[in-house]
């Protein structure tokens, strides 16, 4: 008497979208069995795609029969045991080697002869065909959404699936708490554990009820789908959904994420303001902090690299003390703010602007939209390229992922000229006033205060040799280089070397404000 092996198999998708599930399969062959006489031995069963060869189950069972166990194999359909030419070819070769002697399905007839041999490779070949055509179905799908802007995947936090038009819109709930945390990440005040935190005291956390994983944080922070763009398998494309936050905020979140990200460890009663500040000027890693007691008794604070690299090795082995680390913060503070007599000045200045700004104002939103066009045709030349084969895969990517987020800050650079107009020219006039307010800071001897609005202007903060260097955001990076002008100590205004009178105020001034 033959022996036979059922085998029952379901995809991993939902037990709802099964033809019929695993119970009902080992019912109707157990029925069929019966009704046949079939002396079965053992049940196999699993849930996998018969898409790609490495079944693990179907291949214990492949070597059972090799071995002898069975010569048999009962099954609800042909396509149950394979939908790929591999497992598909491996059955038949067991057929024609003799160690399957019977197959049996109750909606498919077969014998081991000539034409039944055929008539299971033709069904093994429709299985395939469907499965590579349904593929194909789902990819022109997913491309025609990815042309249409819309992300075929589960929706990020904040935002859920449409079921009826298939789209992904804002979550009521979540949609603002998310961009509130967003906006409180982007300080450079929280580390992925502190955000983790805040999110989950606002509600947002795992389908478990706890917190979320740090490495989902970090997928939320890194998420382009926020500010208008998604990213499919490593590609980024244009968005149709509603953008979260800005591109400029977003790009704000990855500079905190490269200083804050990473969670420190609580040093209790020690109190280093600096921490999370700057980076080693040479190696690029984190500014620790350390105390030591002199021999006079006093306690000190001391800054210095971590040296964690494990590539190369940091000289830096300078310590700056914390008083003298504060003193070039307030010194770096004091560069980039406005004494009084400028103020007054640059405010006597700003009043006599308004008649030219309605000129030069057309000029820099040509300027912009000349950008976005150029931006646009180097995108054109890319695909082309890349369809012709002169560019990889990963190289392709990388440069239309570049192009594209460049591409998205000038189109809200755009967007916020022509919504705002001339009001750049009060958006002038608060940041003086800005400026000239900061000074009152370096009379302070709160150290804080300084560090926090240093590190609101200024990206790239360093310490080498015993120095602080930052790089000045637009436009306190041009009230830096003015003062840097003058450190002969004349009057910048009886050497004649204001914006203004080099020519240069329009447009510095206003790209600045737009930046």
């Amino acid at each position: 008497m033959i022996k036979y092996f059922i085998y029952c198999r379901k995809s991993s998708e939902d037990e709802e979208r099964q033809v019929l599930s695993i119970e009902a399969q080992l019912a109707e062959l157990h029925a069929f069995a019966e009704q046949n006489n079939l002396f079965v031995v053992r049940e196999y069963t699993e849930s996998q795609s018969a898409k790609e060869p490495g079944r693990p189950v179907f291949g214990e069972m492949v070597a059972e029969i090799e071995q002898g166990a069975a010569s048999g194999i009962l099954a609800w359909n042909p396509d149950r045991l394979a939908r790929n030419s591999v497992d598909g070819g491996k059955v038949i070769y067991l057929v024609d080697t003799g160690k399957i002697a019977s197959l049996k399905f109750p909606t498919f007839w077969f014998e081991p002869t000539p034409q039944g041999k055929f008539m299971l490779s033709v069904a093994f070949g429709q299985a395939k065909y469907y499965t590579d055509n349904l593929r194909e179905n789902i990819l022109r799908g997913i491309r025609q959404k990815i042309r249409r802007g819309e992300l075929s995947a589960k929706a990020p936090l904040g935002y859920f699936n449409e079921p009826r038009l298939r789209t992904i819109e804002p979550d009521k709930m979540t949609f603002h708490k998310v961009k509130e945390c967003l906006e409180a990440f982007a300080t450079g005040r929280y580390t992925k554990t502190a955000i983790r935190d805040k999110m989950f005291s606002l509600g947002l956390g795992g389908k478990n009820g706890k917190s979320l994983h740090l490495a989902s944080i970090q997928k939320i922070l890194t998420n382009p789908f926020y500010y208008g763009h998604f990213r499919y398998r490593g590609e980024v494309h244009e968005g149709s959904h509603t953008p979260m936050i800005s591109k400029k905020l977003f790009d704000q979140i990855q500079e905190a994420l490269v200083l804050n990200g990473k969670p420190r460890k609580k040093r209790g009663d020690k109190n280093f303001p600096f921490l999370g500040f700057a980076v080693c000027g040479e190696c690029g890693y984190a500014i620790t902090g350390e105390r030591k007691v002199k021999k006079n008794g006093k306690l000190y604070h001391y800054y210095h690299c971590t040296f964690k690299s494990k590539t190369q090795v940091c000289s830096q082995t300078r310590f700056v003390r914390e008083e003298v680390l504060a003193g070039q913060i307030k010194e770096l503070v004091q560069k980039a703010s406005l004494p009084d007599k400028w103020r007054d000045k640059y405010l006597l200045k700003l009043d006599g602007e308004t008649g030219e700004a309605r000129r030069s104002a057309d000029a820099f939103a040509q300027n912009l939209r000349e950008k976005i066009a150029a931006v646009k045709m180097k995108i054109d030349r890319l695909n082309d390229g890349y369809l012709s084969g002169s560019f990889e895969l990963a190289e392709y990517q990388e440069t239309k992922n570049r192009l594209l987020s460049e591409k998205k800050t000038l189109d809200e650079q755009l967007d916020d000229f022509e919504r705002k107009g001339n009001r750049w020219l009060g958006l002038f006039r608060n940041w003086i006033i800005e400026a000239n307010q900061a000074l009152n800071l370096t009379n302070q001897e709160n150290p804080i205060p300084m560090k926090d609005f240093l590190a609101a202007i200024g990206s790239n903060r360093r310490l080498a040799s015993g120095t602080l260097a930052v790089d000045f955001k637009k436009p306190f990076s041009y009230l830096a280089e003015t003062q840097e002008r003058t450190r002969s100590g004349q009057n910048i205004f009886e050497r004649d070397k204001l914006w203004w009178t080099q020519g240069e105020s329009d447009s510095r001034l206003r790209n600045a404000n737009a930046a």
